[in-house]
């Protein structure tokens, strides 16, 4: 049986509330537990998030109880009737996250019959303690520096299988490629967007959402490409505007790593672009067909390479260039 970061921050935390909330003597003091158990998140924005929205919630529930109990009394209907308007004014209120510990709060104050300075102090500090724990055993979070360098390793070697296949069909005409490295990129990128995005909220101080944007800019380049295989399977016949562009995907294949920009790419393209216009114009309606296609492959190339060059990877460029390829 594995036991994770989370349970093991979760189960440490209620301990460790429930004795700070005894040693100091308050009443109901193992709900200081059950608070953290509520307050342990899986990352550090959305634990600020959750402790926020409870200690809203939980001070909006003492409002309500004090007047609810004050007129109707301590009776089990009025938990009810409070309930059915505490709970839409929390949603209103986007708090939503602390009625279930809005809730415990009530029900000590009906359990106590009476509402003191003394009890709303207790249960203020029930939810402080309970809160403050659980904020303090959730700032440490594993980081996934690693784990999403990997996944940049294996969709850039993924994406560099799929551009040779498209170079060894332009080349060769062969079609015997299964096309796995397709379904199996998109399952990557999704995987590591999501990562991306537990690793971004981990980080309080500073942005560091970089990773989701290069996660991102890659999806959309591999939308680029599964519009590109079907131009290229339509190709028939071998021209010589095929090969050059079969060597420069070759190229940009091959440059799928740190120390290149989309850039350099961009304007070798372009040359190429002008480079056809001044070959001899298609003869047949078979070479216009493929002039056409090849020309429209051209176009999706172009489109692959803005998307990269669209990608800033913040204020430390070299540093980034390092971390977050640009090929």
């Amino acid at each position: 049986m594995k036991i994770g970061y989370r349970t093991l921050k979760t189960a440490v935390g209620a301990a460790l509330a429930i004795a700070i909330a005894q040693l100091i003597g308050l009443h109901n003091f193992a709900s200081a537990g059950i608070i953290v158990i509520l307050c342990v998140q899986v990352t550090k924005k959305r634990s600020l998030e959750t402790a926020r929205a409870r200690l809203a919630a939980c001070v909006v529930a003492i409002g309500f109880a004090a007047l609810f109990f004050a007129v109707f009394g301590y009776h089990p209907w009025t938990i009810g009737l409070l309930l059915l308007v505490f709970i839409p004014v929390t949603v209103r209120l986007k708090v939503n996250e602390g009625i279930a510990t809005s809730s415990v709060i009530i029900l000590h104050l009906y359990a106590a019959k009476e509402i003191t300075w003394e009890w709303v102090v207790n249960e203020l500090l029930l939810v402080a303690v309970g809160i403050g724990v659980a904020l303090i055993v959730n700032m440490y979070m594993p980081s996934a520096e690693k784990q999403l360098k990997e996944y940049q390793r294996i969709v850039e070697d993924l994406f560099r299988i799929i551009l040779k296949e498209i170079v060894r069909y332009l080349r060769t005409n062969e079609l015997d490629w299964d096309g796995k490295e397709l379904p199996l990129a998109a399952e990557m990128l999704e995987q590591a967007k999501t990562l991306a995005m537990r690793h971004a909220d981990n980080q309080l101080w500073r942005n560091e959402d970089e990773y989701v944007r290069y996660f991102r800019m890659r999806e959309r380049q591999l939308e680029i490409i599964e519009h590109m295989l079907p131009l290229v399977t339509s190709l028939t016949y071998t021209v010589e505007q095929r090969m050059m562009i079969a060597d420069f995907i070759d190229e940009l294949s091959d440059a799928i790593h740190p120390g290149n920009t989309a850039d350099r790419f961009l304007r070798r393209l372009s040359a190429m672009r002008e480079e056809f216009k001044e070959m001899p114009l298609p003869t047949t309606r078979e070479q216009f067909e493929e002039r056409a296609a090849l020309f429209h492959l051209v176009r999706e190339l172009e489109q692959y390479l803005i998307i990269k060059s669209g990608f800033q990877p913040g204020n430390e460029p070299d540093k980034r260039r390092r971390l977050l390829p640009l090929g």
